[in-house]
């Protein structure tokens, strides 16, 4: 006999049996419903995409490359003279005149020598004037033969070697007076004197140290090296090489290290003539007028080389080339609308656009906007670029056969 309040066998399978035609019920509706119209067999719809056919034209590249400032001259400031330092007449990173004292050496000891020299060449000039005098009284008695011959070639020979040691003190004398005088060490140039290197107290070994240095940054060098691919190609066109020689056109712009552009431009005036063997570059350097002292010997900074035109140069714009890991890639759109992915390799820019060196040919259609979206493989819906680059052909995708 059945529980009050549960329902009999019977009655509880039919339950059951509507119970799971209710949630089939449920689920067809819901499958329906996520297929909706326009989706047949459940296929997401193709990402939309921002498209532009490439499309060679003329245009004006630029380069960046990445510079280090130099001093447009760099002296070490060395003494000449041995001794020990009494006195330091800089600041460092001051400004100095050419000729301005530096530093002085003890100069007892020079002093000393001077004075030596000095009397030797009092005593062999007083040597030499008895010679002549002897030799002067001797020569006229030599015609009445009341002395011998001899005898006057003797104080002849005298004579001589008196008046070499007299030229032998006075360059004694002079180096002496000339070595009293480096005891005072000078500035060979006006410049920005860096820090010392030996002080007060120090003893100083003569050439073999060195005490500070000078170097004149107004105006400064700054000197780069382009790839070795992208010098050989200058250097094929005739007038990308006349552009990019020293006194061309080129204009070189340096960026500072807060990504903002050096107030004034710099021209080429110097290309190694040699070949570095380890990197196979050359050497490019510019000069930059440097009167604020925002660019310091040592810095590194981005150079950009400007007035640079190619006639045939195919470009996109930057967002459409993805950069990772070393590599440039773009999608291009192919026959289906089915997105393929295409190693690039971009060398430079005109304006918001990438100069494409190789990888993309005229005519192939490349996805701007929504790469984000899609993956090699992927089918798109191809939109025409609303503001295509200018000169650029009319966005057609075209089934390539």
């Amino acid at each position: 006999m059945a529980r009050a309040g549960t329902p009999s066998a019977p009655r509880r399978l039919s339950l059951t049996i509507i119970a799971g035609a209710l949630a089939l019920a449920a689920c067809g509706g819901g499958e329906a419903e996520a297929k909706g119209p326009g989706a047949p067999g459940g296929a997401p719809p193709p990402s939309e995409v921002t498209v532009l056919t490439v499309a060679s034209r003329p245009t004006d590249e630029n380069l960046e490359f990445a510079g280090q400032v130099e001093a447009y001259r760099s002296v070490q400031v060395r003494a000449r003279v041995s001794g020990v330092v009494v006195a330091r007449f800089f600041q460092e990173g001051a400004q100095v005149r050419p000729g301005q004292e530096l530093y002085r050496i003890d100069p007892t000891n020079y002093e000393a020598a001077h004075r030596s020299a000095r009397a030797s060449l009092t005593q062999a000039q007083a040597q030499l004037a008895n010679a002549r005098s002897l030799a002067g009284r001797l020569r006229p008695l030599l015609a009445d033969n009341a002395v011998a011959r001899q005898d006057v070639d003797d104080a002849e020979t005298a004579v001589r070697s008196a008046a070499a040691q007299v030229e032998n003190a006075r360059a004694a004398a002079d180096q002496s007076r000339k070595s009293l005088g480096e005891t005072v060490v000078r500035a060979e140039i006006g410049g920005r004197v860096g820090r010392a290197a030996l002080d007060v107290g120090s003893q100083v070994n003569g050439l073999g140290d060195v005490l500070t240095t000078i170097d004149v940054v107004d105006p400064v060098y700054v000197s780069f090296r382009p790839a070795a691919q992208e010098q050989y190609r200058w250097r094929r066109d005739p007038e990308l090489n006349r552009a990019v020689s020293p006194g061309g056109a080129a204009r070189v712009q340096a960026l500072l290290p807060d990504g903002a552009p050096f107030p004034t431009e710099g021209r080429i005036g110097f290309i190694d003539p040699v070949v570095d063997p380890q990197t196979g570059t050359q050497q490019y350097r510019a000069q930059f007028a440097n009167g604020q002292r925002l660019m310091l010997p040592g810095q590194f900074v981005r150079v950009r080389l400007l007035g640079l035109s190619r006639g045939d140069a195919i470009v996109v714009p930057q967002r459409a080339v993805i950069q990772q890991m070393g590599r440039q890639t773009v999608y291009v759109v192919g026959a289906g609308n089915r997105v393929a992915s295409r190693e690039v390799k971009a060398t430079g820019w005109s304006g918001g656009d990438w100069l494409i060196e190789s990888g993309l040919q005229a005519g192939e259609t490349v996805v701007v906007d929504g790469v984000q979206k899609i993956g090699p493989g992927a089918v798109v819906k191809p939109v025409p670029l609303g503001t295509p680059a200018a000169g650029a052909a009319p966005v057609a995708v075209k089934e390539n056969p």
